[in-house]
């Protein structure tokens, strides 16, 4: 293989965050389907890529990743190392790069596990078999989870950490787009994070592979 190939279906929160990230840094890159109504990810082929079978996998000549945040800092950390202006989307310095990484992990322990259930039972479930308790309790720590972004954001910055896009931004606005793009009751006043949100909205790379619908 001969450029960066992505193994993934483009409706994965995981595999969007990726492409994302590399239109952000200019990257050319085929993307490959695979998981869900795709299959690929059961056979020996890709199995031997990825021993977890699921998506994204990054292929980038010998260099086989999977874990989208792992992809996310070496696609940065590949652009650095060419000199090719990608500083301020992981920034220099071990204590502006671990306050982006923070976010990373951040929505990996907690975003993460507390949106699943809102956006699999309103997005991935017909609505008769719904259970609406434990989408309604989702709901609930999502925006909890979310509130800790928004009062972060009191520090007046545009992005999460700063003044430009970082891969914080990637990483937390990917989820974003599934709290904004589902039907929540109760929804918290969060204003923001809405500014925030639709300043990411603003960005091409942003709509042409995480605003799409929700599938």
């Amino acid at each position: 293989m001969t450029g960066l190939v992505i193994w993934g279906r483009a409706n994965s929160v995981n595999v969007q965050k990726v492409l994302w990230c590399c239109d952000e840094l200019g990257l050319a890159f085929d993307r490959r389907d695979a998981g869900m109504k795709f299959g690929v990810v059961d056979t020996p082929e890709y199995r031997a890529m990825n021993p977890n079978g699921r998506v994204p996998t990054l292929v980038d000549g010998d260099v086989v990743l999977w874990e989208s945040h792992s992809i996310l800092r070496y696609l940065a950390l590949r652009q650095i190392e060419r000199d090719t202006g990608a500083r301020s989307i992981y920034p220099d310095g071990p204590a502006a790069r671990a306050r982006v990484n923070r976010w990373l992990d951040w929505v990996l322990s907690t975003l993460q596990p507390a949106e699943r259930a809102l956006f699999w039972g309103m997005v991935r479930t017909r609505p008769d078999d719904r259970d609406m308790s434990a989408i309604d309790a989702a709901a609930k720590a999502s925006g909890e989870a979310w509130q800790v972004l928004d009062a972060h954001l009191a520090h007046g910055h545009p992005y999460a950490e700063g003044d430009s896009l970082t891969l914080a931004d990637i990483a937390l606005g990917a989820y974003a787009r599934r709290w904004f793009g589902v039907e929540v009751k109760h929804r918290p006043d969060l204003p923001r994070l809405q500014a925030w949100y639709e300043r990411l909205g603003e960005r091409p790379p942003f709509q042409r592979h995480v605003a799409p619908p929700l599938t």
